[in-house]
């Protein structure tokens, strides 16, 4: 894996590689779909470490029908009282479905510890339950993947700037975002025993360098290929039929229905 000091991936590379790669990704879904397997990638990390741009490349081409995105908003007052991973489990996959976990059930683990948004006996619950849920999930049958992005401090900081001053991503960001900033060492410490506690043989870690975006998109879309035994399912023989002759049908006039304006011929 390329580590920090490596050039920057050229675009035109970039995109070719990535063309490629998520032509794989469509059959790996067409086999998660053909063998009912069942597929859940969690993607964790930092703030503006590239999670939601990889998610995004993922899924760009999928059937949304097969592979879907879950990315859970805070708790309700009715989930708060729940056991903890009861919400998650509600957004695991079926037979033939992939879910890609934009934050997961680590949120414990790091913005609520960190934050105080829990109390550290369901802190430290979680980092003793939740080795033993996945092996649940595992030993159902659920291929689990489980992939942490890496950014550093200078690089989020360079991001969090640019978020601020683009009109198109400032909703990116929330006062909760920039308080990772002054606790830096704290989400630090809290991922390093998160990973001490979680990173078993079943569902082990998989680290994601990520101040080039580019590269740890490739990265993670390869290792995810390359990591699940998927065969390429031939697709079903398809003929497009010929159009049938005219049986006397004439469209209604125009000004019987409301069209959007052509603001494009004002360009």
């Amino acid at each position: 894996m390329a580590g920090k000091d490596a050039a920057k991936l050229p675009r035109n590379a970039y995109e070719n590689e990535l063309l490629r790669l998520q032509t794989e990704l469509v059959k790996l879904q067409e086999w998660v779909r053909a063998t009912g397997s069942r597929l859940v990638v969690v993607f964790e990390g930092r703030d503006a470490a590239g999670k939601g741009g990889t998610i995004k490349r993922v899924a760009e081409h999928l059937n949304p029908r097969v592979a879907r995105i879950a990315a859970l908003p805070k708790p309700t007052e009715r989930e708060r009282t729940q056991w903890y991973f009861q919400r998650y489990v509600e957004h695991l996959p079926a037979a033939g479905e992939i879910v890609l976990f934009d934050r997961s059930w680590y949120n414990r683990a790091g913005v609520e510890h960190v934050m105080g948004f829990c109390t550290q006996e369901e802190y430290r619950l979680f980092l003793r339950q939740c080795p033993i849920f996945e092996r649940m999930l595992v030993e159902a049958g659920i291929v689990l993947r489980k992939y942490w992005f890496s950014v550093s401090d200078t690089e989020q900081q360079e991001r969090f700037r640019r978020r601020l001053e683009d009109p198109l991503r400032r909703w990116k960001l929330s006062p909760m975002d920039l308080e990772s900033i002054s606790r830096w060492e704290a989400y630090s410490r809290a991922k390093d025993e998160m990973l001490v506690h979680t990173d078993i043989s079943e569902a082990p870690w998989y680290v994601v360098e990520s101040d080039d975006k580019r590269r740890a998109r490739l990265n993670m879309i390869a290792h995810l290929l390359d990591s699940v035994p998927y065969d390429d399912v031939p697709p079903p023989v398809l003929e497009l039929p010929a159009r049938p002759p005219s049986t006397g049908y004439q469209r209604p006039p125009r000004d019987l229905q409301t069209y959007v304006p052509d603001h494009a011929a004002s360009l």
